[in-house]
């Protein structure tokens, strides 16, 4: 579990098809400080497992299934990514409570400067569309924020100064891919209802 609060970005070191999984291998000075073989770091929000952890390096095994439905096919060597350990009940929660399971791949529409913030839109899958309510929360690449906009095809949010120098955002154009995990309620909600009702 996470909250979508960003905690360093990483580096991309290598990505690649290994023996039974893809071989992800990521530069990080925080998430792999105190970083241990089967912890769980959400990469870019995706909840990934820890296979291998040394000074400066996470290393993780990806399904296929993994690689499919994440924006990962798209992550090059240098590539930035958000990083977040694992949710520590002792502490302060900020965000919202994000699982670190992907529903879906966006596009980016639009990212541009309005004012001192930023304003972002991404295309959501048609079937996903009925998550996403204004001042609703949503994660897009691991990070927590609030719904500005949604309509049938896209989700917009605003970006404060801080989020944009702090998470991979920074390096995003208009038709990147991005994770996103909708409301964890929502999806519950939806599951219910049926059972409810039959």
């Amino acid at each position: 579990m996470f909250t979508g609060i960003v905690e360093e970005t990483g580096e991309l070191v290598a990505f690649a098809p290994g023996d039974g999984a893809w071989k992800l291998e990521i530069g990080a000075n925080v998430a792999a400080g105190d970083a241990a073989v089967g912890d769980s770091i959400a990469v870019n929000g995706c909840c990934l497992t820890v296979t291998g952890a040394g000074p400066g390096r996470l290393r993780f095994d990806l399904l296929e299934e993994t690689r499919r439905l994440t924006g990962f096919s798209a992550l090059r060597p240098g590539s930035r990514v958000n990083l977040e350990r694992s949710l520590k009940f002792d502490g302060k929660i900020g965000g919202h409570f994000v699982s670190g399971h992907i529903d879906a791949a966006g596009a980016i529409d639009v990212l541009e400067p309005r004012g001192a913030d930023h304003y972002l839109r991404v295309r959501v899958p048609a079937p996903c569309a009925r998550y996403v309510v204004p001042k609703g929360s949503i994660a897009i690449d691991g990070v927590s924020l609030t719904v500005a906009e949604a309509d049938a095809g896209s989700v917009a949010v605003w970006l404060i100064p801080h989020t944009l120098a702090a998470t991979a955002f920074r390096d995003k154009r208009a038709g990147d891919l991005v994770n996103l995990e909708f409301d964890l309620l929502a999806k519950y909600v939806e599951g219910l209802l049926p059972r409810r009702s039959g």
